[in-house]
Parts: structure tokens; C-alpha cells; sequence
């Protein structure tokens, strides 16, 4: 079967510099089916769903659903829903999560305070492992249920991590997708040995560069500065390094990658569409999306 992401895997397209971006991320556990459209098509009232997206618009939060892996009775939980609100700036990350009978408390959150990295004392610490969100949302493309289904249900029967069925992470054709917090960095194609590897790395404040399609704390340029630091130092403790990025005048962005221990570089990132074209998603025209190159690191 060609898919968009055997086309994708085929065209060896990068992986870095390809997660979505989110400062911080709201999860609220919503068993049953999901639309296309989770918040509005699901057991969720879509006008509640509809509140909230328009209460995170501009925030720095994204809000996703989530459930447990597994066969999805056309149910809702029999108590609470599980809700996790998770901030990924380096060394600045948390995770903090509660379980509410009634979701429409949460249009009473700070969202834009939570973007910016304060969580006002929202639920209470989330104190075990490493948390795997596996995207799996088959309505809105066929490659996250048909790859990334059995990977949740695999890493779940594992029992390393907790983990959750996501409903979109972005980046289809790159499926099987993950998320793995407190660091927000997002990984794709990944096996199930693979993504073990991940949730360990994880587990010990580490990042696995081969899988990485970067922190989602950052802009799709600093996803590739920082990826290109790490893989010239060989750098792999997650929250080592820092990015910070502005627009130059000519096109392209000036990144300055800041290690914990007072190194500096100066990445140059330009935006490259791809070639040949290829689908982004199953069943959409093929197209050209840009891709984040490195022309050059200079250490300051």
C-alpha cells in the first residue's frame, strides 16, 4: 500500500525541524471516536470545544484529546476525565495534571499564563515517568491509526511508560509519531524498539537525535539549530541547550543555540520546499512543503 508516509520514508525526507509547535500543551481525556476535528467532533459538547480552541488561539498552548490505547467503546468515562497541562521550555518544564467531572472549568484557565510557562497551581505535579502521546487519529489521516495504533498498544502492554493515544501531533507522513513529555520533543518513524529507546532516554533527561523532530517549545528554525548543535557536539541531555531566533533580512533566520555550559553558535537556517513533491497526508495533492536547512554553525 503506498501511503504518505512510505513516500516520505522513501524520499529519506528529515525528520528534524518538523514538530509542531506548542509551549505547553493541553490534554483532556476524551474516550470514543474522534472526528477529523477532535474538539468539535467527538462525546465532547462542540460548543464547549469550539470555546476552548478559540480561548487557546495565540496563546502558545495547544490543546489535543486523548485516551487510552486500546479498543474505543462509543462511550464516555464512567468518572472523570484525566487532563494534563504540560509547559516544554528547557529547564523550565512541567507537568502538572488533575481529573474533572466538569471540563467547562477549564474556560476559567489563564491559557495565556500557561503559554508563558505559569500554571497558576493548576491540578497537582505529575510525579511518575516519562508520558508517551502517540498519535493515532485514523479520521483525519489513515497512516496514524494504521502505524501508530499498534505502537501505543505495544509500548502500552510494555508498561515503561504511561501512555495515551493522541489526536494530532502534525506531520502525518512522518507516522508513527510521538510526543514524550516533561521536554515536549516530538519523534517520528518509529519501531517499537525504537520508541522503548525513546522513553528511556527520556526517563534519564535524554534526547534521541536519530527519531527527533524537535522540541515543540521552538519555531520549526530553532528545532533545526538546536538539532544541528546536538548532532556536531554529539549532545544528548535534553535540556542542555537553548534557542533563540530572528528573521533576516535577505530570508532565513539567524538562531543563537546557547549551551548550559556558556558555549555559543550562530546557526543559519533557510527555509528549502521539498523535492519531488509528495502528499503531505493520504488522499491530498502531492506538494512541495518547505523543509528547514542549515547553511551554516559558527561557534561565538
Amino acid at each position: 500500500m503506498i501511503t504518505c508516509a512510505s513516500q516520505s520514508s522513501d524520499l529519506a525526507e528529515p525528520l528534524a525541524a518538523t514538530a509542531a509547535t506548542a509551549a505547553t500543551w493541553l490534554l483532556i481525556e476524551q474516550p470514543g471516536p474522534w472526528g477529523a476535528k477532535a474538539l468539535t467532533q467527538s462525546h465532547l459538547d462542540p460548543e464547549f470545544g469550539r470555546a476552548l480552541d478559540a480561548a487557546a488561539e495565540g496563546t502558545g498552548v495547544r490543546v489535543a484529546l486523548i485516551r487510552r490505547p486500546g479498543r474505543h467503546a462509543d462511550d464516555q468515562p464512567t468518572s472523570g476525565h484525566q487532563v494534563i497541562l504540560a509547559h516544554t521550555a528547557p529547564g523550565r518544564s512541567w507537568v502538572r495534571r488533575t481529573e474533572l467531572l466538569d471540563l467547562t472549568e477549564l474556560l476559567t484557565l489563564d491559557l495565556a499564563a500557561a503559554g508563558a510557562g505559569e500554571h497558576g497551581g493548576f491540578g497537582s505535579p505529575h510525579s511518575g515517568g516519562p508520558l508517551a502521546l502517540v498519535c493515532t487519529n485514523g479520521r483525519r489521516d489513515r497512516c496514524c491509526a494504521l502505524l501508530g495504533r499498534p505502537l501505543a498498544a505495544e509500548l502500552a502492554a510494555a508498561g515503561h511508560s504511561e501512555v495515551w493515544e493522541i489526536t494530532h501531533l502534525g506531520g502525518h507522513r512522518f507516522s508513527p509519531t510521538m510526543l514524550v513529555l516533561p521536554y515536549g520533543y516530538a519523534y517520528g518513524r518509529l519501531t517499537e524498539a525504537a520508541a522503548k529507546d525513546v522513553l528511556a532516554a527520556t526517563a534519564a533527561g535524554r534526547v534521541v537525535p536519530e527519531f527527533s523532530r524537535g522540541r515543540s517549545s521552538w519555531d520549526r528554525p530553532g528545532q533545526a539549530a538546536e538539532h544541528a548543535v546536538r548532532l556536531l557536539i554529539d549532545e544528548g541531555a535534553a535540556d542542555s541547550l537553548t534557542v533563540t531566533q530572528e528573521p533576516l533580512p535577505q530570508g532565513g533566520w539567524s538562531c543563537r543555540v546557547r549551551h548550559t555550559d556558556g558555549r555559543g553558535w550562530r546557526v543559519t537556517v533557510v527555509a528549502v520546499p521539498s523535492e519531488p513533491a509528495r502528499p503531505e497526508s493520504c488522499g491530498k495533492t502531492p506538494a512541495n512543503p518547505a523543509r528547514m536547512d542549515v547553511e551554516s554553525v559558527t561557534a561565538e
